[in-house]
């Protein structure tokens, strides 16, 4: 599991050794003070005269071995660290390499705030692994082991001895982890729900406050900030006593050799030189015993995250390939298109065409399918059976940028960027002039709202678009579709924001953008659409009928059914506004 990790180490996979050695010289020179220690300890047992020289040497060797260990210690720590920080960035670079090649319903489905606690929490708990699980955790370990065979190799029923706090410990570890880990899954699928659930707050709170419905929302706050601490705190319940009982028994590997030891010593199984040399040893294994042992607790919750990621990063990706358009013309054809969204299929086998130069409308109830259609269109998802194609070429046999090339895509939730509104309508066309992005502005009726703005066209979006609103953001969209000038053209609502005051101005814009291009119109406003060449209804997933508005009128139950219902509530709407006069 962990190799995969490693797999992004790259060049430093090499500082990754270095610093194992550095932390194992680092552990090594702590632990030879003790036997130190034993060498200024046997002549006093044995009342022998020792100089001041004998002791000043060991007490000397013994500040080197400390100033030793800090040097090494920190040196390899250091060159773990900067290890492991480049690997999280090469993680980071491959994991959004990977989210880009995605569907996007699958990074829909997870949620802003599990992603966004994927890119920064969880990769960020890999860098206990990479930084000092693997490095220090195996210095930690090496040299106890070490120890414990020039244990034995003095005498083994000391050594064996010194070991006996080690099962009871291991047992505690074990029923910790088992414990542990079958509330682990529990308790990051309730972080998860509280992560996208404070961030949908958040983002909500204007609508919450306008509409009165803090009580409602604050309760799904609160509900989920309290599931979250009900699950950790039922978590580690569970976890602590065991924590506690490893913690104190791993490391007093004295805790039998001292009393039977003695009894051995008294009996004359073992000598007392031995005796204090073991006792030396088992004190100077302990600390590092208990430091690797820590890791192995942190483990399954690193190891838990890295499943995570490894199941997102191994998500099939959209299929295309790198090859360039090559399409006849712009004819758009959909061929007995199904697709899915997890187990529930919302297109049955629809097949339909948009003719080059010509609007093809899609209309239909909420839910028949018809955003669905757009975005296949545009690739954010692969259907799950029959084709898609432009001028007899399948979407999937391009490549993304491509395909990007191709379409003008302008839906009705649009996002601006943290930079200036030029810049967010120059992603159109990167190459454009500053005079072609202001032409392009201008042509999208942008001008209303620029002059109101302090720095007019200069002025920073802020994070989302959030100084605009709905439909200013929309005509900052239209306006990077008429700087790009695809041949074909989507617009999914593009009026969806905008005020009846300005919606003469931009159905002239439309109209602009769509001249000559292949055009796929979504509009609830039947009427916006009456001109359209071709007008599709779509019912429950499938294709209800094709056709003029006069031919679906007469041909068509379902558009007729529709268009009555758009007559009704425009009637609705003159009507109430007479009222109110």
């Amino acid at each position: 599991m962990f190799s995969k990790v490693l797999e992004y180490t790259g060049d430093y996979r090499r500082t990754i050794r270095a610093a194992t050695l550095f932390l194992l010289a680092g552990v090594f020179v702590n632990v030879l003070p003790f036997w130190l220690i034993y060498q200024l300890i046997i002549p006093l047992l044995a009342r022998q005269d020792i100089s001041a020289g004998f002791i000043l040497i060991r007490l000397g060797a013994i500040v080197l071995c400390l100033v030793l260990y800090a040097v090494f210690y920190v040196h390899g720590l250091s060159l773990s660290h900067e290890a492991a920080y480049h690997t999280l960035e090469n993680l980071r670079v491959s994991l959004q390499g990977r989210l880009e090649k995605l569907p996007l319903g699958v990074i829909q489905e997870k949620g802003v705030g599990t992603v966004k606690k994927m890119f920064l929490d969880d990769i960020d708990n890999i860098e206990l692994l990479l930084a000092h699980a693997i490095p220090e955790g195996a210095a930690n370990l090496a040299i106890p082991l070490a120890v414990f065979l020039a244990m034995f190799l003095t005498d083994w029923k000391l050594a064996f001895l010194s070991l006996l706090s080690l099962p009871p410990g291991i047992l505690a570890m074990g029923a910790m982890y088992q414990s542990g880990m079958s509330k682990m899954d529990q308790y990051y699928q309730a972080a998860a729900v509280m992560n996208n659930t404070i961030v949908e707050y958040i983002n909500g709170m204007e609508v919450v406050k306008v509409f009165n419905r803090d009580g409602e929302s604050y309760r799904r706050f609160e509900s989920s900030i309290k599931n979250y601490r009900d699950f950790t705190l039922d978590w580690y319940r569970v976890c602590w006593p065991w924590m506690a009982l490893y913690n104190s028994v791993l490391p007093c590997t004295a805790m039998f050799t001292l009393p039977a030891g003695a009894w051995l010593v008294l009996k004359g199984y073992s000598s007392l030189p031995h005796l204090v040399l073991v006792l030396c040893m088992s004190f100077a294994v302990g600390a590092p015993l208990l430091r690797a042992i820590s890791f192995m607790a942190s483990i399954p919750q690193v190891a838990y995250k890295i499943e995570s990621l490894e199941k997102l990063m191994s998500e099939p990706p959209l299929i295309q390939t790198n090859a360039p358009f090559s399409g006849n013309d712009h004819q758009i054809a959909f061929q007995d298109v199904r697709f899915s969204y997890g187990a529930d299929e919302v297109l049955h086998g629809v097949s339909l065409q948009a003719r080059p130069g010509t609007m093809t409308a899609l209309v239909g109830e909420s839910g028949s399918g018809k955003s669905t259609l757009a975005r296949l269109l545009v690739h954010f998802y692969d259907v799950s059976g029959g084709s898609i194609s432009i001028g007899g070429q399948d979407i999937r046999s391009m490549s993304l940028e491509t395909l990007n090339q191709q379409i003008s895509f302008v839906s009705q939730e649009q996002f601006l960027f943290h930079m200036s509104l030029l810049e967010n309508i120059r992603l159109g066309r990167p190459d454009a002039t500053d005079q072609e992005v202001l032409a392009a502005a201008e042509a999208a009726q942008c001008g209303s709202f620029l002059d109101r703005l302090e720095h007019g066209i200069h002025t920073m979006a802020e994070d989302g678009g959030k100084q605009l609103s709905g439909g200013e953001r929309q005509r900052i969209s239209l306006a990077r579709a008429i700087l790009k000038d695809a041949p074909i053209v989507v617009l999914d609502e593009a009026t969806a924001f905008i005020d009846p005051e300005n919606e003469e101005k931009m159905n002239a814009a439309i109209a602009r953008i769509i001249r000559g291009k292949t055009v796929i119109v979504i509009a609830h406003r039947l009427s916006s659409i009456a001109n359209a060449d071709q007008i599709c209804v779509l019912k429950e997933g499938r294709v209800a009928g094709c056709g003029t508005h006069q031919e679906l009128l007469s041909g068509c139950p379902e558009y007729e059914k529709l268009w009555q219902a758009s007559l009704g509530s425009a009637g609705w709407a003159v009507s109430a506004g007479k009222e109110e006069a």
